[in-house]
């Protein structure tokens, strides 16, 4: 069964709040992965790693250098779940 999409951004959100140790109410949809928090190479392979657990999806390496936005992670699983 599908998640839905108000679902899949808030349990993202909740991630990314807990992984890089930012305020929840400050997560938008327009988080860049790069600029907005303090992720490195490594703790974006985590975090790709972990969407891909949650979400039960498979993100390729070309994929995930496209996502640079909570928005775009979160439009990719909707389009991605099985």
């Amino acid at each position: 069964m599908a998640i839905e999409k108000e679902t899949i951004y808030n349990m993202l959100a909740d991630e990314i709040a807990e992984r890089f140790n930012v305020k929840r109410d400050t997560i938008t949809p327009n988080l860049n992965f790069l600029t907005d928090i303090d992720a490195d190479s490594i703790d974006f392979v985590e975090l790709v790693l972990e969407v891909e657990d949650m979400f039960n999806v498979e993100i390729s390496d070309d994929d995930a250098e496209n996502l640079m936005t909570l928005q775009q992670t979160v439009d990719y699983i909707v389009a991605h779940q099985h």
